[in-house]
């Protein structure tokens, strides 16, 4: 695991009345009381199709961190509502949760449990907000990063927006998500070191303008990285002299090295008709393969429209839009109550609302992926009780919980349990995938996606259903 968040304590960066139902469980003796609390969300960034999971590894490194120091407690005492005895349980506090997650990479939707916290009532209750600011932060920048990369066409996407995210812990872990989505890497250099995120940039408009001419800028850069010379051509007039006066660095400068450039980079302008102009200057000099680079507030939908028309750009630069998922910037899990053991049972706890997005689905679960076995293809996705096992060696029907004369007899599948326990009694039993891994898992998953499922505009719904059993005991509590 990194150390970035262990080698701070951030035990008190939690709404302040996880605090306060800490105190009100301890007093009333419902601290060691079983609890079950599932994270969810209720609808995609972006009106899109799915969303994608991320910041699993960051979670799991406070939970198994989590203390609470003197300089904590002393302030907690400070605030004169907290008891001596409460104050005293959480000095000697010790996390003692089981922890379930879906997988980072793994495809997401709406209304499933994406991770689940059993345990003391106490403990489950009071680590909500830091579970959600993980996940809910970098699951949104890994989903943008991911509709970005499908948008260029397997062109390269970088991230650049480490100076436009929400603060520094943003850009970091925001440019983390970026590289598992899709990304090739960020101009965010401390994730390379932490992360192994490779670190990309060039220049700024100020290298060119801190030397007397464009040339002697150009030049002087080749000279310091002629392995990695990528010029930024747009600072004067990109045509004009930009372009030139690249082709005549690369003459001058690289070419009796025996090096070739890697490229120019266009940060203004209608880059769609800069890069067809640059690529025919390029192309007429010599320089076929000098890859063509473009930025400036871009996002997916202008990608795609740029290529749609024609643009000569090989490699995108994206920085505030995707760093801070600007078109949709809230992920909104929600962290809630779904269960409580007594006795040796597990009672289903259910949250009713007017507003039927917010009505929860209790007990203890499981989530299915229903892939076909001929296509690879997910076909829907299944919430079932704990103790409820799909067995797919025969046919199997789904139906939409909302509409359930909406039915469906599905055959030839495989049913894949798609969450894994990753804390045991508040011990790691799961070991951590290396982010390239995830990176090429995420890239496997979003394959068993239909097309119309990850299509921008009007995406295909994709089914989250709930099992016969499931449905049973939630219809039951609403009834009630």
């Amino acid at each position: 695991m990194n150390n970035s968040i262990t080698d701070r304590n951030l035990t008190l960066l939690t709404d302040f009345y996880e605090l306060t139902m800490a105190g009100g469980y301890f007093e009333c003796g419902n601290k060691d009381r079983i609890a079950y609390f599932d994270m969810f969300y209720r609808s995609n960034p972006d009106k899109g199709g799915y969303a994608i999971m991320a910041g699993v590894e960051q979670m799991l490194e406070y939970l198994l961190n989590l203390r609470f120091t003197d300089a904590d407690i002393d302030f907690l005492r400070s605030k004169g509502i907290f008891s001596e005895k409460f104050l005293e349980y959480i000095r000697n506090f010790k996390f003692e949760c089981d922890v379930w997650a879906v997988p980072e990479g793994t495809p997401i939707f709406p209304g499933e449990p994406i991770v689940t916290v059993r345990g003391p009532l106490i403990q489950a209750q009071f680590v909500e907000t830091m579970i959600l600011l993980c996940i809910n932060h970098q699951s949104l920048i890994v989903t943008k990063a991911n509709r970005l990369s499908r948008a260029a066409q397997g062109r390269t996407v970088m991230e650049f927006g480490s100076r436009r995210a929400q603060g520094f812990d943003g850009a970091i872990y925001g440019a983390r998500a970026a590289y598992i989505g899709g990304c090739v890497g960020s101009a965010c250099t401390i994730c390379d070191r932490d992360f192994g995120v490779p670190a990309l940039g060039t220049m700024a408009h100020s290298w060119i303008q801190s030397f007397d001419t464009e040339i002697e800028a150009f030049k002087a850069y080749a000279s310091l990285y002629p392995d990695n010379c990528t010029l930024l051509v747009d600072t004067y007039n990109t045509l004009k002299s930009g372009i030139p006066n690249a082709i005549k660095t690369f003459d001058e400068v690289l070419k009796p090295l025996g090096k070739r450039p890697k490229g120019i980079r266009i940060d203004s302008g209608d880059i769609t008709y800069l890069s067809k102009k640059a690529r025919k200057l390029l192309d007429e000099a010599g320089y076929e393969d000098c890859k063509i680079c473009a930025s400036n507030s871009l996002d997916e939908f202008i990608i795609r429209d740029m290529l749609i028309q024609g643009a000569k750009v090989d490699t995108f630069g994206v920085g505030e839009r995707l760093i801070t998922s600007s078109s949709s910037p809230v992920f909104g899990g929600v962290y809630k109550l779904v269960a409580l053991e007594k006795d040796g049972d597990i009672i289903p706890k259910i949250k009713v609302s007017e507003n039927v997005s917010k009505i929860t689905t209790p007990c203890f679960k499981n989530l299915y992926r229903l892939y076909d076995l001929e296509t690879n293809k997910s076909i829907a996705d299944v919430i079932t009780k704990s103790d409820e096992i799909i067995d797919d060696s025969k046919p199997y029907e789904i139906f939409d919980p909302h509409n359930t004369w909406k039915r469906k007899t599905i055959e030839n599948f495989k049913a894949v349990n798609i969450r894994k326990k990753y804390i045991e009694n508040g011990k790691l039993i799961e070991k951590l995938p290396k982010i390239d891994e995830i990176r090429q898992y995420c890239k496997e998953q979003m394959d068993t996606l239909w097309d119309e499922v990850t299509r921008f505009e009007n995406p295909h719904t994709y089914y989250v259903d709930l099992s016969e059993e499931l449905w049973s005991v939630k219809n039951s509590l609403l009834s009630k």
